[in-house]
């Protein structure tokens, strides 16, 4: 099996991530209208949750190609975190933010 990495993942692959994360993003966009987030349809208000939905999206593909997961689970969580739009980049920036501090952490008490 060829290492994994972004260039090794063929077209539709990548075609079926940005799919289902678009439809995350305009599902996002719909639940803003509906709750009063927004007041009006937007169409640059839209563009944004779309790249913002494209973007998780192919980051939790790439996690969860890293992980291992089973293709279903993957679009399962590909489409979750798209619809979470920057609520699901906060819960990637936490994950990462902890990880940095216990490797900083654990060398600074080396260091003493």
């Amino acid at each position: 099996m060829p290492h994994k990495d972004p260039s090794n993942f063929n077209l539709i692959t990548y075609l079926w991530v940005i799919g289902l994360s678009l439809w995350g993003g305009i599902t996002h966009n719909i639940r803003k209208l509906r709750d009063g987030t927004l007041k009006r349809f937007s169409v640059s208000e839209l563009i944004g949750d779309l790249f913002i939905s494209a973007f998780i999206g192919i980051l939790t593909f790439y996690l969860c190609e890293w992980a291992n997961l089973d293709k279903l689970l993957s679009a399962v969580f590909i489409a979750i975190t798209a619809h979470m739009g920057t609520k699901g980049i906060a819960v990637f920036e936490n994950a990462v933010s902890k990880r940095v501090e216990s490797i900083i952490g654990s060398k600074d008490k080396k260091d003493v």
